[in-house]
């Protein structure tokens, strides 16, 4: 198994300041495996500004309960009836908050994912998993199979690993495909890396801050551009 599982306090803070952590960290489900490349930030309603384009701004509901729970859990929901999208739960119980994981780059069982994309052995690592349906659909992961599943517990069948990866710096942009608060700079990626979804819409940059010292998010965005929490 790759790396340890993190703790779950790491993931009790806000959306915004979970999701640059999470970048570099590894999803593992089973024997197929892919690093965290690019995220998304969704605020929960008890922010000042609540966030329209979050599945929690409404308060819960049956559909969105996991995001109301612990911290470190997964949020799996369908679009278009047939593709998956993941997310990482965060905030302490009963405040909402999640990240979506945007894109992987696959580490390992690289030709079972081509399978389950119906793509041929060695097809390009970002046909595989780049965007936030690839990668369920790489994974196998399925809202009836995996929503809910605690991914900071090692007899889980879907976990978050941390093997130690350095992130040194990260960009920031928009978050994309919403129709609400399409301004907010929440979207998280690696620079450069081939795996991003979309990486020519990258436009803001915030350079050089290490994983284990990154000061908030909060103070290092334009913050006229940021919610607050």
């Amino acid at each position: 198994m790759l790396g340890s599982i993190p703790d779950r306090g790491l993931l009790e803070q806000p959306p915004q300041e979970v999701a640059p952590y999470l970048l570099g960290k590894v999803l593992v489900a089973a024997n197929l495996a892919g690093r965290i490349v690019e995220v998304e930030a969704y605020l929960g309603p008890h922010n000042p500004t609540p966030d329209p384009a979050a599945h929690a701004h409404r308060g819960p509901t049956p559909r969105n309960a996991v995001l109301f729970g612990l911290a470190g859990h997964a949020y799996v929901y369908s679009i278009y009836g047939r593709y998956f999208c993941m997310n990482v739960s965060c905030e302490t119980e009963g405040r909402a908050g999640c990240v979506l994981i945007r894109a992987l780059e696959p580490l390992a069982g690289l030709d079972q994912m081509a399978a389950n994309r119906n793509l041929p052995p060695g097809s390009p690592l970002h046909q595989l998993t780049s965007g936030p349906s690839r990668l369920c659909q790489a994974l196998g992961i399925a809202r009836a199979t995996h929503n809910g599943l605690d991914l900071i517990s090692s007899d889980s069948p879907l976990q978050l690993r941390d093997d130690g990866f350095p992130v040194r710096e990260y960009l920031v942009t928009p978050r994309i495909g919403i129709k609400e608060a399409v301004d907010w700079p929440l979207r998280f990626a690696l620079p450069n890396h081939p795996c991003v979804s979309g990486p020519k819409s990258f436009s803001e940059k915030i350079s050089l801050y290490r994983i284990e010292s990154r000061p908030s998010i909060r103070r290092t965005v334009n913050p006229k551009r940021i919610p607050r929490t």
